[in-house]
């Protein structure tokens, strides 16, 4: 397995993280997802990527029965804090020192690990300071609960903002988690690729494959097959985007492409993000081992120049180089009443 540094640091990770968004502890019965991640190690990827949120907390638990048993220091496990877990309780969110603290100590338990090697801030918090966060994520590393830290969808001036912070507080932030493939551009045309590489960050991306769609597996004008994300309960929402018949039809048009770079729409669309510039690894999911297989082609693959030129022409009127406005995330500085407990 290809390894990569993350970030300004010393750190490798595998060019490809398994992450359980959407499928461990949810989606898949808890042995086939335990069944994922041993494929995953025996093909030599050692990055695993979750969040408390996932499954609240049922995906940390299924990874960490399955890593226990593995030599720790042979492994990068990351993990994020912001959202709800099961409480739903006034401090039940963000990023305030409060949730941070209790939030680490609840991922630890359920990974069945002493500490993290990357944490991540999984949203910006606006209604928390950011020097109340950087410092409580600084105390963590001083107590050797997390190693290095990171952030997921914060935009340009967040990260510098963060950078700035952690330089004074003398910590590694070296790592960013966005949303990046073929079709979603925004990490280029958002400056975000460049405040990452003035700081010493780099990317390591979710959804390479825009939740399938770049396999070419749906078709336009036909119903997705059941089993697939398209088809869950779960999984219909979130690819909704990409559900639309002139773009499933543009990406069809991707299939000559992989041809003539001798690979599969898969391996093509996953080549092409580890192509990019300052990007570091891919997180890819899994509900059933075999397409971990598919896609370790990937790694072989190279792109030249008319090969990323021709992907371009393909999918041109249809690449997503703006992010849409964020929904408001409400987070009022005044009090807010809960029931009393009993």
């Amino acid at each position: 397995m290809e390894t990569r540094y993350l970030g300004n640091s010393g750190l490798k990770i595998s060019a490809f993280i398994l992450g359980n968004w959407l499928t461990h502890g949810a989606q898949i019965e808890d042995k086939a997802a335990e069944k994922c991640i041993r494929t995953a190690l025996d093909h030599g990827i050692f990055t695993f990527d979750t969040a408390d949120v996932y499954a609240n907390g049922a995906a940390e638990k299924v990874l960490g029965r399955v890593l226990k048993d593995q030599d720790r220091q042979d492994l990068v496990i990351m993990t994020k804090v912001y959202w709800p877990v099961k409480h739903g309780g006034p401090n039940d969110e963000g990023l305030s020192r409060k949730h941070i603290m209790e939030s680490i100590d609840n991922s630890l338990r359920r990974l069945k690990t002493d500490y993290v090697d990357v944490y991540h801030a999984h949203r910006f918090d606006s209604g928390t300071p950011l020097e109340e966060t950087m410092v409580a994520f600084a105390d963590l590393v001083r107590a050797g609960k997390v190693l290095y830290l990171g952030i997921s969808d914060w935009d340009a001036e967040q990260i510098r903002q963060a950078a700035a912070l952690a330089r004074e507080l003398r910590v590694p932030l070296i790592s960013n988690q966005p949303q990046y493939s073929m079709l979603w551009r925004t990490p280029e045309s958002e400056g975000i690729i460049q405040a990452s590489e003035e700081n010493g960050l780099s990317q390591i991306c979710y959804s390479p494959l825009a939740q399938g769609v770049l396999t070419g597996k749906y078709q336009p004008g036909k119903t997705p097959k059941d089993k697939t994300r398209a088809a869950s309960k779960g999984g219909a929402e979130m690819i909704q985007r990409w559900m639309r018949d002139d773009l499933l039809s543009a990406v069809q048009g991707l299939r000559r492409v992989a041809e003539e770079a001798g690979c599969k729409m898969n391996e093509l669309a996953l080549a092409w993000l580890l192509s990019r510039r300052n990007v570091s690894a891919a997180i890819i999911g899994a509900s059933k081992p075999s397409q971990i297989e598919e896609n370790l082609g990937a790694l072989r693959v190279s792109l030249d120049d008319s090969i990323l030129a021709a992907i371009d022409q393909v999918l041109g009127d249809f690449e997503v180089s703006q992010s849409p406005p964020p929904a408001p995330v409400v987070r009022p500085r005044v009090a807010r009443s809960y029931p009393r407990a009993t």
